[in-house]
């Protein structure tokens, strides 16, 4: 008996028992799919993440008070901020220093931030509001829908004008012209010089529900002594060490080590890469453990098989089919059982994450899709062995006996 043959009859045994056969491969089918879906959901949830620290830019570095661990996924003060026991100590004279001597400095921009009551009319928001440099438009890659950002002098002189994010505007004077408009940010009156184009989220943190005054003005506002935190970009994601060194040594003259932390955006992606790979990793090997549930189901159903059939394999054992043709018959029908789940699991768990793609990011990755069905291949291999190898251990005579 040639293997077209056996295949032929493998594939009959399957069809005589449809609603069977599907049951059985039902666990492969949840399986795989959920497999492919977790790993989807992860993948793109590395990709978002990725590319809203990219965004940043590589050569981006952010300075908190106190101690912060970017291996901990959070600083000892709990949060960017690093607010907590450490009180910020940072002065403008401090960052106009580092602008001034840091050789691979190439922007240093203070960053205040605080929540605020915007009001105009009988409009009220609450949004942030964060006092930032001139430079913020191009060290956030933020650019502007209407209006300018402040200048120079308007900061230097801590000038009352704003600066709003695209929902704010939105929110605050509908389809009506923003920009010269009079606001109050917690019952301080404010110019509105400009409108920021729609940015989305960073984050948990709205970019578009955000006014932005000058750092200066802020420091007023809040009644502050020192800055809370700032911005360095170094000339390119090369001199980042460099930079970091520069800081270290400037700062170290006026604060302890323990007053301050420096934060790479490369540093927390490569943490945040490593923390949702193994995430992925283990949620995908939770959903894996339903394969294994489905490999016994398909090694149970089979045995159950074996038994029904065992008069037939008689027969076909007194008409000339050898152990080894038995053998391959029923290892042809357990594997096909589970690459016939897997190709449905693979197309559920694809068209799952093309549906969830519409609401969060998910990424399709190839490796994961032949995984699935290398496994699914293996599977059925696997445990199908031992019916398989029972099958073709049956006497023939014993087997035509049997009722």
């Amino acid at each position: 008996m040639n293997l077209k043959e056996t295949i032929r009859l493998a594939l009959t045994g399957l069809l005589t028992n449809k609603m069977r056969s599907f049951l059985t491969m039902l666990g492969i089918i949840i399986g795989i799919s959920s497999v492919i879906l977790l790993i989807a959901i992860g993948s793109g949830l590395k990709t978002y993440i990725t590319g809203q620290l990219e965004d940043l830019g590589a050569g981006s570095l952010f300075v908190v008070p106190g101690e912060f661990e970017v291996s901990s996924g959070q600083g000892q003060q709990g949060g960017m901020m690093g607010a907590g026991a450490t009180a910020p100590k940072f002065t403008f004279a401090q960052l106009k220093q580092l602008q001034r001597q840091g050789q691979t400095i190439k922007v240093v921009m203070p960053y205040i931030e605080s929540n605020g009551t915007i009001k105009y009319k009988g409009h009220t928001k609450i949004s942030q509001v964060s006092g930032v440099g001139t430079e913020y438009p191009q060290v956030r890659d933020h650019r502007l829908q209407s209006g300018a950002f402040f200048s120079a002098s308007q900061y230097n002189s801590a000038k009352k004008v704003a600066v709003l994010g695209s929902s704010v505007a939105e929110e605050l004077f509908s389809q009506a012209t923003a920009v010269g408009r009079k606001i109050t940010i917690s019952d301080q009156r404010y110019t509105v010089i400009g409108v920021l184009a729609e940015k989305g989220a960073f984050g948990n943190i709205d970019m578009d529900n955000q006014v932005f005054i000058p750092a200066t003005t802020a420091m007023r506002q809040f009644d502050l002594q020192y800055i809370q935190s700032f911005w360095v970009q170094s000339q390119s994601a090369e001199t980042v060490p460099a930079t970091k060194q520069e800081i270290e040594t400037i700062l170290g003259a006026y604060l302890k080590d323990d007053e301050f932390s420096i934060i790479d955006t490369k540093s927390i992606l490569n943490v945040i890469s490593q923390i949702l790979g193994t995430l992925t990793l283990a949620l995908a090997g939770i959903a894996a453990i339903s394969l294994v549930v489905g490999g016994v189901g398909i090694m149970n159903i089979m045995l159950v098989s074996v038994t029904e059939r065992t008069r037939e394999i008689g027969l076909r054992k007194a008409i000339g089919a050898t152990p080894k043709n038995i053998l391959h018959q029923f290892l042809i029908e357990a594997t096909v059982l589970s690459l016939v789940g897997g190709a449905a699991g693979i197309l559920l768990g694809v068209g799952g994450a093309l549906i969830i793609n519409r609401f969060f990011t998910t990424t399709i990755t190839g490796w994961s899709i032949l995984l699935a069905f290398g496994v699914s291949s293996l599977i059925g291999i696997i445990f199908g062995v031992a019916p398989a190898a029972k099958a073709a251990k049956l006497d023939p005579i014993a087997a035509l006996r049997y009722e």
